[in-house]
């Protein structure tokens, strides 16, 4: 169930709404489609009320996951098929359906049928017969969710290009965050029914305003903190045992309140140096994936903390006492607003 949601989007935005299943992205897409009737509000499509307005009729075409197309036609009939439904010329149809294949690539290929062409193949046809009449607004619903790995790389590129070759406003939802950070213009982070979040790629990434958001969108700690003192914009805060620092410019922070932290994996680092301000740690645990290392570290009231490096290892040992420190910079105090209710 969506509460209380507003979201504008500009003409030739690519916009991602982001989240875990469940969170309302598929019902919000649905609703902009046509699909589901909201309960209140409306739905504007530059500036017109097209809240009872039918799909057919609303200038806005979809993408599934599953593609969707008709098995027993040709790749050129699938993606003339809504043309001819408007009864447009033949020659006009026959123009366009050129045009749309080669946008994704697929010059040649209007005589095969949807069981002769791979994953990839299938999901450009799918989006070529959704962009043939230039719709205003295209939504795509998890596109890339059945391809694998490299080919699902390889398609967030082409369909980023392909979306400002074409100009036309794109929302796309995923739960993959890597992808929406790749893709997209601006991010809605989703939870439970309500944005959590709306920015740039760089602001939801760097500036989390909640700590789920800042976990949700790479990997973040959440730290438990008391503001000791604030000077030449720089708080000093007693921190997990310890010590720690955040810029001051953008949250206004008072000596005493009591705070959370993010700090990203990437930007904890160890230190030393006797005097450094941080918090004592132990190496409980060293892995590597993806080209990163991964180092686990328990602080002394229990919590876990997460290191990560570029690279294959580090000259730390497990078991070994470290000091866990950040550039003042780098930490960023959430949830600062009320929680939702």
């Amino acid at each position: 169930m969506l509460k209380g949601i507003s979201l504008s989007v500009a003409q030739g935005e690519f916009i991602t709404l982001l989240g875990s299943s469940g969170c309302g992205k598929t019902t919000t897409l649905r609703i902009i489609a046509g699909l589901e009737s909201p309960d209140t509000g409306r739905v504007l499509l530059e500036g017109k009320d097209v809240t009872q307005t039918p799909p057919n009729r609303r200038d806005v075409n979809t993408v599934f996951q599953n593609y969707a197309l008709f098995p027993h036609m040709t790749v050129a009939a699938n993606v003339a098929y809504s043309l001819k439904l408007k009864k447009r010329p033949k020659a006009e149809i026959e123009q366009a359906v050129r045009d749309a294949l080669e946008l994704v690539q697929l010059t040649g290929y209007e005589k095969r049928m949807p069981n002769e062409l791979s994953g990839g193949q299938r999901q450009r046809v799918a989006i070529a017969r959704a962009v043939v009449n230039r719709p205003k607004v295209l939504l795509l619903d998890e596109p890339l969710g059945a391809l694998d790995l490299q080919l699902r790389r390889q398609m967030q590129q082409e369909l980023k290009a392909l979306q400002k070759s074409l100009g036309i406003t794109f929302i796309y939802i995923t739960h993959d965050q890597e992808e929406a950070l790749n893709m997209s213009d601006r991010i809605v982070v989703m939870r439970e029914g309500r944005f959590e979040q709306i920015g740039t790629p760089s602001e939801v990434y760097d500036l989390p305003k909640t700590s789920y958001v800042a976990r949700f969108v790479g990997t973040a700690n959440i730290l438990k903190a008391t503001v000791q003192s604030v000077e030449n914009g720089v708080a000093k805060l007693q921190c997990s045992g310890g010590c720690g620092m955040v810029q001051t410019l953008h949250y206004p922070l008072t000596a005493g309140q009591e705070i959370s932290l993010a700090v990203r994996s990437e930007q904890i680092e160890f230190s030393n140096a006797p005097d450094a301000c941080g918090i004592p740690a132990t190496v409980s645990e060293k892995s590597f994936a993806g080209g990163m290392l991964r180092i686990a570290l328990r602080l002394s009231d229990g919590s876990e903390v997460v290191a990560s490096r570029h690279g294959i290892d580090l000259p730390v040992k497990i078991g070994e006492q470290v000091m866990l420190t950040w550039q003042a910079f780098h930490a960023v105090p959430v949830d600062l607003e009320a929680p939702h209710e």
